[in-house]
């Protein structure tokens, strides 16, 4: 081997400085780029190392594998009458995760073949298909081509968002491949099949097996495999019980797909799809606005795949009594509403309007309505708390306060009568009298210690009604005086719900001031407004009629059930003849009549009809009681 001496890269230092100065530079030179290329390395290793650490720390951050094997939607929510009967669903259908080692091959099969064939022989990302993806989107000009495996997928749907930029398919792709890392396959495929969404609010294979074709995923078919494996593309416009013909056409090129792949022989692919039928599972319709209420209390248990039972208060029976009562009311562009709770606040039948499928708007608890009559409860509260008595007496004659002149509805005035014929009679001049001797503030105070929590405006005016409550209020104020104890909590959810073990502590009435509201309210039904509320039981009520009757209701109470009833229209206009002592008194009636066994009291023109109603609304009770009476 030939060996130049002179050769600088061969010579030691001392050796070099004999070198002539030309020399000597050319060796310098080499030194210091050898020198700045070991930096380089040495500098590009530690950052390749550092970004490696970070990439690590931000995916074992965001993309724990286990989060993979929780729901990424709330459980469904179904929701049991208090003996157990089935009334309704809420929320994402799903159930519990499946194991593909222990569905039939062709379920698993069906989705691999359609959505990543490759699956079994990548390590999350199929560089074919980022090709072909990508050949797409340059072609079409933007980025609608998928090219997503199956782990892809189960990124995006557990860690990640839709969008289609370029980051995000990044990190879809570090994260694929941090998974397959950790997860074997089959989880990979299991807990994908577990959390995708097949159309409808339904979420995971188990839950569309059932959802479906009413059964299990371990027999489902080849062809219903085929059709749930299909709905990948576009669940919600696939969505068979939307687009059966849709469904099945995607379902034929999965099962031709599957052919191509070995998975099916011809013959299973050409029946596949012959005799495909949908089954589905029948939903429960009842009770819909109580579930609505009810849901809001009812929080199903992190990270739950399985449907969410929850037992409630209402009592399927009554509550059918309730959607009766109210179908009977043939007052055209009205709406309805009943609430009946048992005088602890455990609401046992509810119906928020005439037509849950025409307006889910609930008009027990969350309308604000004015309850007129009905809020001369805390008025006479706040009198008897000062003192007064139902004998005590009470100017019932016009009076002004400054540019207001409340008036009688009937325009008749007795002069000076006892609390309880103002009371019975609902007179509105006799109610202002109390709230001016007793004082605005206290009639608030007497609402918001019996369950009132809407704003009140701490006027005059408070004594008639004409702050907006709802009606769950008005049954949860009346309940306390059934009860003995305020303030009352209606509650919808069993006694061992949050819901009722956060009740705050309840204040005893004192039995001069109870006996003294019942004495008024039963009353009122006996012989006052409310005698078309009578039953062959002692009833204990109040109705209420709003200005140029808007509103009208009856909250009344008997046999153990407290039970509050609203007739309106949303847009609020006037209902002419339409008082609380008319149609509300004989809903509640005929709902309580069956409720609780009782009957109708006889018929009897009482003491007073409602003066509430107005002249208008005189005539017609006496029509209506004329009729009742000579049968025409």
């Amino acid at each position: 081997m030939l060996r130049f001496e002179n050769d600088p890269d061969r010579l030691r230092p001392a050796e070099r400085d004999d070198l002539d100065p030309r020399t000597a530079t050319v060796a310098s030179a080499i030194e210091r780029r050898r020198l700045r290329l070991r930096k380089m390395v040495l500098w590009s290793l530690v950052l390749l190392t550092v970004l490696f650490l970070v990439i690590v720390s931000w995916l074992a951050t965001v993309a724990p594998p286990s989060q993979t094997a929780r729901p990424i939607v709330p459980p469904r929510i179904t929701f049991l009458a208090s003996d157990g009967t089935l009334i309704s669903r809420r929320g994402a259908i799903t159930e519990k995760a499946v194991d593909v080692g222990i569905l039939p091959a062709h379920v698993g099969n069906a989705f691999v073949a359609i959505e990543d064939r490759r699956f079994y022989h990548h390590y999350g990302l199929d560089p074919r298909g980022l090709m072909r993806a990508a050949w797409h989107d340059v072609r079409s000009g933007s980025a609608r081509e998928g090219g997503s495996t199956i782990t892809q997928q189960l990124a995006k749907l557990v860690y990640l968002n839709s969008d289609r930029s370029v980051g995000r398919k990044i990190r879809e792709a570090l994260i694929a491949l941090w998974l397959e890392r950790w997860l074997s396959k089959d989880q990979i495929l299991s807990r994908y099949l577990s959390n995708a969404y097949f159309g409808d609010n339904v979420y995971g294979l188990r839950a569309a097996a059932r959802h479906y074709f009413s059964k299990s995923p371990e027999r489902l078919t080849v062809g219903e495999a085929a059709l749930l494996a299909g709905l990948m593309k576009a669940p919600s416009r696939l969505a068979p019980n939307e687009n059966l013909a849709g469904a099945r056409a995607r379902a034929a090129l999965v099962s031709k797909a599957m052919l191509d792949a070995g998975f099916i022989t011809p013959h299973q692919a050409a029946e596949a799809t012959a005799h495909l039928r949908l089954k589905p599972a029948p939903e429960p319709k009842q009770a819909t606005y109580f579930s609505d209420w009810a849901a809001s209390a009812a929080m199903p248990p992190a990270n739950a795949y399985a449907e969410q039972i929850v037992r409630t208060t209402l009592d399927a029976r009554l509550q059918r009594l309730a959607e009766t009562a109210v179908g009977q009311v043939r007052l055209p562009g009205a709406q309805v509403a009943l609430v009946a709770m048992r005088p602890d606040g455990k609401v046992v039948a509810m119906v928020g309007g005439r037509n849950y499928a025409a307006s889910s708007f609930n008009r027990a608890t969350q309308a604000r309505r004015q309850p007129g009559s009905t809020f001369k409860l805390f008025v006479y509260l706040a009198a008897v708390r000062a003192g007064m008595t139902p004998n005590d007496l009470v100017e019932d004659r016009p009076i002004v306060i400054g540019s207001w002149s409340p008036r009688n509805a009937d325009g008749q005035y007795l002069g000076p009568i006892t609390l309880r014929e103002a009371f019975a009679r609902s007179s509105n001049v006799a109610a202002v009298r109390l709230t001016q001797r007793v004082g605005p503030e206290a009639v608030s105070q007497a609402a918001r210690d019996l369950g009132i929590r809407s704003p009140l405006n701490p006027d005059p005016g408070i004594a008639l009604g004409t702050s907006g409550v709802t009606l769950l209020e008005l049954a949860g104020s009346y309940a306390a005086v059934a009860h003995g104890a305020y303030p009352i909590r209606p509650y919808g959810l069993a006694l061992a719900s949050p819901e009722r073990s956060a009740r705050t502590e309840e204040t005893t009435f004192s039995d001069a001031d109870r006996a003294t509201l019942l004495d008024l309210l039963s009353t009122t039904v006996n012989s006052g407004t409310a005698r078309g509320a009578a039953l062959t039981t002692q009833v204990y009520g109040k109705t209420g009629t709003s200005q140029d009757n808007r509103d009208a209701l009856f909250v009344g109470f008997a046999g153990g059930l407290v039970t509050a009833v609203w007739i309106g229209r949303d847009d609020n206009r006037p209902m002419p003849g339409i008082a609380g002592g008319g149609l509300p008194a004989h809903v509640w009636r005929t709902f309580m009549a069956g409720a609780i066994g009782a009957k109708p009291a006889p018929n009897k023109v009482p003491d007073t009809v409602d003066p509430d109603a107005g002249i208008d609304g005189i005539i017609h009770s006496v029509v209506g009681r004329l009729k009742s009476i000579f049968h025409f």
